[in-house]
């Protein structure tokens, strides 16, 4: 029959091996991987130019960053949240979910790790007069980005607003940006819509510098940001394109969202801090729409802010990893997270294991003395030479099965001393029988 001390010892030591046992299981499964995918957007467009730049960045952490390719936001959103996509993270214009295109997907499973930089709205025109309302372009021929795209959400969104839509008497076409371009510089069309998430630089740079084409200022700005609170009032200045042809000519009125940095639920921490890392370096200087330090920016909107970027706003990298390389902090880190709960659970733990040890080894000696004594409380009401027997040989039965006990040298004496009181015991009742 088990004791309770060896019930306890087998539990203690269950226990401990379960303990270890986890911390190994957790210290395997918490590294971060060695590769990030991201989807970007178009070729030479400003989402895949700036993910090559975190490509080359995050590559000096020693951790690849997988670049795919895509029309742009709405594709990169619709991806992020189907399943079967194997992606960690992407660029994703804010209001795409307002937009009402994506209405009824769940996106649930996503989170933002903060806006990155401002993507304003550059509506160009080829019209003798100003332009500076959309209602002005009423009954005109609109490239207004492929459907698939962060350009096409928005720009259907304000044409809307005003009064301006598909079935109307505006013809609004879902032109790729480069074609729909060279359609407006051609004259074919009348106006087009562009962003960076699809617009390449060379593109941008080529409309406006083409004399004939204007680039649209919005003189009622604030009201588009009041209403679509994702918006975004951005001025862009006189000359600050180009300051020897003075482009733009006139302080230039835009709108636009920010773009954010999408990822799914389960980002590894480690990652995560590694992409804000990245995106300080890319986004957190002074340019063209922004001030020094504006970006990365922990604005909600659409997605709820993690809360590893809400850490990282509020106190930046970790001591080991602003101090040490990122393997060696992420090792480091993992390590101290699975000994720090080894010393609060299993030291204590590993204490009680020589005492229970010791109960166990004197509760095998403390059993023959209760033998001990009530065979002698017995022989008290002896009489009979055979009762008497009877109780030397139980005697004797003790004595082998003690014999037989296996104890550590530092229970020698105790084991000794049993021995000694059995013989005692068998002196008096061999005495009592004279």
């Amino acid at each position: 029959m088990i004791g309770l001390s060896q019930i306890l010892g087998i539990i203690t030591i269950m226990s401990t091996a379960l303990i270890l046992l986890f911390a190994v299981l957790w210290f395997v499964d918490s590294a971060p991987p060695n590769t990030i995918t991201l989807i970007g957007g178009p070729k030479d467009s400003m989402f895949q130019l700036t993910a090559k730049k975190y490509e080359e960045i995050l590559a000096r952490s020693g951790v690849k960053l997988n670049v795919i390719p895509s029309q742009g936001s709405l594709e990169n959103l619709a991806h992020l949240i189907d399943p079967s996509y194997h992606l960690d993270v992407g660029f994703v214009q804010g209001g795409l979910i307002q937009g009402g295109l994506l209405e009824g997907m769940d996106t649930d499973q996503l989170i933002s790790l903060g806006s990155i930089f401002y993507e304003p709205l550059m509506v160009f025109y080829r019209d003798k007069e100003t332009i500076d309302k959309l209602t002005q372009l009423s009954g005109k021929k609109l490239a207004i980005g492929q459907i698939n795209s962060g350009t096409y959400n928005l720009s259907s969104v304000l044409l809307k607003a005003n009064g301006i839509e598909l079935g109307g008497i505006t013809e609004l076409l879902n032109l790729e940006t480069d074609e729909a371009a060279e359609n407006l510089i051609a004259g074919k069309i009348d106006a087009v819509f562009m962003m960076g998430e699809s617009a390449s630089l060379k593109t941008t740079r080529k409309m406006l510098n083409t004399p004939e084409i204007k680039l649209m200022s919005f003189s009622r700005a604030d009201a588009y940001s009041r209403q679509l609170g994702y918006l975004n009032k951005i001025e862009l200045p006189e000359g600050s394109l180009d300051l020897g042809k003075n482009i733009p000519g006139h302080n230039v009125m835009l709108v636009g969202p920010t773009v954010e940095l999408v990822a799914r639920k389960g980002l590894h921490p480690a990652l995560s801090d590694l992409l804000l890392e990245a995106a300080h370096e890319v986004h957190g200087g002074s340019g063209l729409l922004q001030r020094q330090g504006e970006f990365p920016a922990p604005l909600e909107h659409e997605f709820r802010i993690s809360e590893d970027a809400s850490r990282y706003y509020k106190t930046g990298k970790s001591f080991l990893y602003r101090n040490l390389p990122f393997w060696l902090a992420t090792l480091l880190n993992r390590v101290l997270i699975v000994i720090v709960p080894i010393l609060v659970v299993l030291i204590p733990g590993l204490r009680l294991l020589p005492p229970i040890y010791r109960w166990r080894i004197r509760s095998r000696l403390y059993k023959w003395y209760g033998a001990l004594l009530e065979l002698e409380r017995g022989q008290l009401d002896v009489r009979a030479p055979k009762e008497r027997g009877e109780l030397i040989k139980r005697l004797d039965e003790i004595e082998q099965a003690v014999n037989r006990i296996t104890v550590p040298k530092s229970f020698g004496d105790q084991f000794y001393i049993l021995r000694q009181h059995i013989n005692l015991v068998r002196e008096r009742l061999l005495n009592n029988a004279h």
